[in-house]
Parts: structure tokens; C-alpha cells; sequence
């Protein structure tokens, strides 16, 4: 049973994209290519080779962003503005996931790797605001980015986070091991499951998730 596993969790951690709204409201596909326009501005390249810098940073460095900074000397904040102006006006709220959420015993926080003004308009489009005692960004990483373990670290140092005592919630199955290896409670969110030793639970529905914790 799910319940009983998290009876000791009182710290509770949400990535945002793509866990905290479903990956068909498609944000992420508007982020896609706003980064690589940013790419092609910013390092005079042209769009497929932008493209294929974009994917190939994500997949060796953890996020695009990052791979810019380590070979581009890329300045972080104005690329973090940028690729986050996006179109939310078909996104909607779910108040089910706002009362589970609430329900929840302890501490809750967001921790993305995308920026946190960009995660506060995400929630309230999502009518999760209010809802949450902090809000990360990879800015207050310094821009470390998940899945590097010093990134969680920094993190959970910030907001006074004991992991035997918190579980984390992701979409990507990556950057679940850090948390994992550091004593937390697992759930990956997924349309489709991804078998890892690091993985405790998996769920494609993050709202009936919580309510089984009720």
C-alpha cells in the first residue's frame, strides 16, 4: 500500500514541468523553441544546429542552460527570461490537485530547473498558488542544475530539508537518483513508467497520487 511508505514524510518537493501540470498542456514544447531561438541569437548559429546543441546540452549537462554556461560563457539570466515567456492561456486550473496538495502533512515546496518567476506564473495558472511554503528556481542553485547532486544539496540546505523525512516528485526519471541516494522517498510522474532501482513509486496521475496519502 502507498499510504504506510510515507508515513514519516513531513517535507514534501514538487518539480513543476511536466509533474505539476500534464506534459499534453504542452509548455514545454513552447520552452523548446524559445530556447533554440535563444541558441541561435546567442552563439550565431543557424536553427538545426541550434536544435541539435539544445538536445545534446540537455542530455550531457543536465539542461541546455547549463551546457551554455560550461562551453558559451553564456550570461544566465537574461536567457533564463527569454525561453520562459510563454503563452499559459490554455492552461487550467485543478482543484482536486490544489486540495490534495493542501491536505498534505508538513512542509511542500516546488524545485524546478526552469526559473522561479516562471514557476509562480505556472502555478497560478494551475490555481496552485498560495499553496506552497517556497519556491526554487536553478537560480538559487546557482545555477546547478538537477540532476547534479550538489544542486539538490544547495537547495535542501536553503530550505532546512532532511531527507529521511522528504519525498520528491519528478518527471524525469534522472533526477530522481540524487534524492534517492540521499535517503528520500521516490515518485516519478510519468505518462509511461521508467524501471530504476532509484525509483520508489510511479504514478501517470499525481492528483488520485495524493489522494491515496489522505
Amino acid at each position: 500500500m502507498v499510504k504506510p511508505a510515507f508515513s514519516h514524510v513531513t517535507q514534501w518537493v514538487f518539480d513543476l514541468d511536466n509533474t505539476l501540470y500534464p506534459p499534453n498542456m504542452r509548455l514545454f514544447d513552447q520552452i523548446e523553441v524559445l530556447m533554440t531561438d535563444y541558441v541561435v541569437s546567442a552563439i550565431g548559429v543557424n536553427r538545426a544546429e541550434a536544435d541539435r546543441l539544445r538536445s545534446k546540452y540537455w542530455r550531457q549537462y543536465g539542461t541546455t542552460l547549463a551546457g551554455l554556461m560550461a562551453e558559451h560563457d553564456l550570461d544566465p539570466d537574461p536567457y533564463l527570461h527569454a525561453v520562459h515567456q510563454v503563452d499559459m492561456s490554455h492552461m487550467e486550473p485543478d482543484p482536486h490537485l490544489a486540495e490534495n496538495i493542501r491536505a498534505l502533512p508538513g512542509r511542500c515546496v516546488v524545485y524546478t530547473n526552469g526559473s522561479a518567476p516562471y514557476a509562480e506564473r505556472v502555478l497560478s495558472a494551475r490555481g496552485l498558488d498560495g499553496l506552497f511554503d517556497a519556491i526554487y528556481g536553478v537560480e538559487h542553485a546557482e545555477y546547478r542544475p538537477k540532476p547534479e547532486r550538489a544542486a539538490f544539496e544547495s537547495i535542501f540546505e536553503k530550505d532546512g530539508i532532511s531527507a529521511d523525512k522528504a519525498a520528491m516528485f519528478e518527471d524525469d526519471p534522472r533526477n530522481l537518483a540524487a534524492p534517492y541516494e540521499m535517503g528520500m522517498r521516490t515518485v516519478h510522474v510519468a505518462p509511461d513508467p521508467h524501471e530504476a532501482d532509484h525509483i520508489h513509486h510511479y504514478t501517470d496521475d499525481l492528483t488520485a497520487f495524493l489522494g491515496h496519502l489522505r
